[in-house]
């Protein structure tokens, strides 16, 4: 069954427990929760709603992440980077083989976007079709 072309979603939804690899937790009882808003056809790219109560943790990504903190704040430390305060309204951007240590002040929300990383020249080929199909086929026009 094909995806909605439009998909809509809402902040103010349940968030499922998500819990935190117990191995990666330095400090406190962080308990994580969250909701998957949208996923792409092809499985590379998903939309999540996160929240995160106090704590310390590592975190590894195996994906490219894209989050905006909606509520709260945390304190983000990484090799090469001294430890900074971000809060709502800002972006932050994990690439694929990134290690962050977590201080989640009180309380953190954020939308995440995931997206699966591809070889180079995947990559290129993909860009490549998609400037032709840009190029050489104009979208139909919206019915009035």
């Amino acid at each position: 069954m094909p995806l909605a072309l439009i998909e809509t979603g809402h902040l103010n939804v349940d968030l499922k427990p998500s819990p935190i690899e117990p191995s990666w937790i330095l400090e406190g009882n962080p308990e994580a929760r969250s909701h998957v808003l949208s996923t792409s056809a092809d499985g590379a790219a998903t939309t999540v709603i996160w929240s995160c109560t106090e704590g310390k943790f590592n975190w590894y990504y195996d994906v490219d992440e894209t989050i905006v903190i909606q509520e709260g704040s945390i304190v983000l430390e990484s090799k090469g980077m001294p430890p900074k305060r971000y809060g709502v309204g800002d972006v932050i951007v994990f690439h694929n083989g990134a290690h962050a240590k977590w201080h989640v002040e009180g309380y953190v929300k954020k939308v995440a976007v995931f997206r699966q990383t591809s070889p180079f020249l995947l990559g290129l080929a993909v860009r490549a079709v998609n400037k032709l199909k840009r190029t050489f086929f104009v979208p139909r026009q919206l019915a009035s």
